[in-house]
């Protein structure tokens, strides 16, 4: 049975969603354990739900840069931790132990976001075929 192009493309997306199901699902409730922890690669997130008023914790990859920190998005610009950061303007950070006060959530793309970070990590997020990020700045 041959794979035509319009098959292929519509696997693509649900594929996306299965990772992103067990991720959520699976993989991020494990790495709540960790995350924001002093020696850990992932942060946490902490946001407000903008419709229901809950608090949320989120586990992120976060690069801090000069005046804030720069987040991979690579699930895109319609998750709803980042929705809810966005609706707020405001949410805390928690990375290698420390806990910031970021606002301001700006989307940026490849391009604005690979110069301010480790280059390794620029290099695996290309890769990875991430496009968007988040720059939050730092509440001071």
């Amino acid at each position: 049975m041959s794979t035509t192009k319009h098959e292929t493309s519509e696997r693509r997306p649900q594929s996306k969603d299965a990772v992103r199901a067990f991720n959520k699902h699976i993989l991020n409730p494990l790495m709540m354990l960790v995350a924001g922890r002093k020696y850990w690669y992932a942060g946490v997130i902490h946001h407000t739900g903008r419709r229901s008023g809950r608090a949320y914790a989120t586990p992120v990859v976060a690069d801090r840069v000069e005046g804030g920190f720069i987040v991979p998005l690579p699930y895109g610009t319609g998750v709803d931790w980042l929705r809810n950061v966005q609706a707020a303007g405001a949410a805390t950070l928690q990375v290698r132990g420390e806990r910031y006060e970021v606002i301001k959530p700006e989307i940026i793309d490849a391009a604005a976001a690979f110069p301010r970070v480790p280059a390794q990590h620029a290099r695996v997020w290309r890769r990875m075929g991430i496009e968007h990020y988040v720059e939050l700045t730092i509440n001071t």
